[in-house]
């Protein structure tokens, strides 16, 4: 995948596991397909992260066996997975099986975890943001390893995506092992990680054309946000969505907008 202008625009939703049913995370995901997204995502949390804090909350990787098994075209994944959570290993053999379920269309989203109220209720060492960032950059080659080595191999190279915008550690995980690279970032924030992450697929060795960017957009006019994205390098944009009820009208208009780009 490439950032090109010819790549294609695509459109992603966030379909947030809180404050819901599971059958009207169900229900949403199906229209998220019908309507025509690329990739259905939902968060890796273990608590809802606003509204009631104690509201309910269903578990991210179970879910992605669940989507698998009901989608047949778009893409899944977590935006993003929580590296504390799972030994690298494991989560590399878990990402394998959904690949496989899926048919081969998982993403392998991935972030070195903040909400501090997770780690806390499950047990998991909270650390500091460098040691997170740390025990993520030694997690992303065991991941590649381990793929290396399962039986059955996954069915393609699972893309990675990683979120976050650290310039010295996290944008240069992202030149050294992502295919994605998200951001929840305004537009001039947007262009300057740009050219950070630039410099450092330069001083690696890779071209940055490799790396599909993504940005987390709000609900609004696509015709006003995302011309000026697409022109900084953007090619995904993602709608994040709550409970109880998924309004997906907002997800309409980006793909209106996608398909008349």
């Amino acid at each position: 995948m490439t950032n090109s202008s010819s790549s294609p625009i695509r459109i992603g939703v966030q379909i947030q596991p809180q404050h819901a049913d599971y059958a009207e995370i169900r229900r949403a995901v199906a229209e998220a397909e019908d309507i025509g997204v690329d990739i259905a995502f939902n968060w890796d949390h273990f608590y809802p992260l606003y509204g009631d804090a104690d509201g309910k909350h269903f578990e991210c990787w179970t879910m992605l066996g669940a989507w698998a098994e009901q989608t047949s075209r778009i893409e899944i994944g977590a935006l993003v997975t929580c590296n504390s959570y799972r030994n690298p290993d494991l989560l590399a053999d878990m990402a394998r099986t959904v690949d496989h379920v899926s048919d081969g269309r998982l993403i392998l989203g991935i972030g070195s975890g903040w909400f501090e109220k997770d780690y806390q209720a499950y047990g998991y060492d909270f650390g500091t943001a460098g040691s997170r960032l740390d025990e993520l950059a030694e997690a992303l080659p065991r991941i590649e390893q381990r793929w290396a080595q399962l039986n059955p191999a996954p069915t393609r190279k699972i893309p990675v995506l990683i979120g976050g915008g650290g310039e010295r550690k996290t944008l240069r995980m992202v030149a050294r092992h992502a295919d994605i690279w998200h951001s929840f970032s305004d537009l001039d924030t947007f262009r300057h990680k740009s050219e950070v992450l630039a410099r450092w697929c330069a001083e690696i060795g890779r071209d940055v054309g490799e790396i599909e960017r993504s940005v987390g957009v709000q609900p609004g006019d696509p015709a006003e946000v995302g011309p000026a994205f697409v022109e900084a390098g953007a090619r995904l944009f993602t709608i994040g969505l709550g409970g109880p009820s998924y309004d997906l009208s907002a997800v309409r208009e980006w793909v209106a907008w996608r398909d008349s780009s």
